[in-house]
């Protein structure tokens, strides 16, 4: 299975951990080579009462900001994926799941003990608010 479609079911898990109150971020790591851009870190913000999520692109020498909607960021992220980042790792209260491309691009999809304890304080805002 390409890797695009296995981050789609990746990313299901992204969108459950939105809905279910248990995100707490999730960030694209590992490059191979020197790269400019080294990561783009996920979290969720409230924009007029709507939930989005903000990537932070963090380059070498700076950091750009940009806002986009649940399913945009979806498919933005999947076009990252293999150039340059090989990971993107969920952390949730209940668990840490870690999206891995090797270097022949096959995909595995490991879970581990959760890192956070707590989610999101926005994600529980905007479950509240509902």
């Amino acid at each position: 299975m390409p890797f695009t479609e296995t981050f789609n079911e990746f990313y299901s898990t992204v969108q459950s951990s939105l809905a279910d109150g248990t995100f707490a971020k999730l960030t694209m790591a590992k490059t191979i080579g020197n790269t400019d851009l080294k990561n783009i870190y996920v979290r969720p913000i409230l924009l007029e009462g709507d939930l989005q999520l903000e990537l932070k692109y963090k380059h070498q020498e700076e950091e750009l900001v940009e806002i986009h909607s649940i399913i945009a960021t979806r498919d933005l992220l999947k076009t990252y994926l293999n150039n340059p980042f090989f990971s993107a790792l969920l952390f949730t209260t209940e668990m840490d799941l870690v999206y891995k491309l090797n270097k022949k691009r096959a995909v595995s999809i490991t879970q581990k003990a959760p890192s956070f304890a707590h989610a999101s304080p926005v994600i529980l805002d905007y479950l509240a608010g509902k």
